[in-house]
């Protein structure tokens, strides 16, 4: 795929796919685009363009973002090379980890958080367990239902 596109198509896949991650990983913390933002050297707005894909960012500042929230770089591009259609001539080999999990949101909202961290205080196995059970059987159609929610 050419690096050059032309402006009515609007941010590269890639680009999108990285600002997804870094503002699920942002979310993930509790961390605010400000405090992002802060621990980087840019502004907050420069942090909302990234996250949209408005902007490309660099490895450099990818690196520093990486640090502000406490992840391996690798975490920004697992996933990239399925965007491309299977990769590039050969392959895009270590553009994608064959470990990654099946739930990968677009953006996760702050309610699956909340939930995230309400699960992860929980210190009784079997209470994490009988949690899990609770929200399988929640997310299950009732008879009679009709799907309506």
């Amino acid at each position: 795929m050419p690096r050059s596109r032309r402006i009515d198509e609007g941010p590269h896949p890639v680009d999108v796919h990285v600002g997804h991650k870094v503002k699920n990983r942002r979310l993930t913390l509790g961390m605010s685009q400000d405090e992002l933002a802060k621990s980087c050297g840019i502004t907050f707005q420069q942090v909302q363009k990234y996250e949209r894909g408005t902007n490309r960012i660099s490895v450099s500042r990818l690196t520093e973002i990486a640090a502000a929230l406490k992840t391996q770089l690798e975490y920004f591009t697992e996933g990239c090379a399925a965007l491309l259609g299977g990769g590039i001539k050969g392959g895009a080999r270590g553009m994608a980890d064959n470990k990654q999990a099946a739930f990968e949101p677009e953006a996760l909202s702050r309610d699956k958080i909340d939930l995230l961290r309400a699960y992860d205080a929980i210190d009784s196995a079997a209470h994490k367990r009988q949690v899990v059970e609770m929200a399988k059987a929640l997310g299950k159609p009732v008879k009679g239902d009709n799907g309506k929610k």
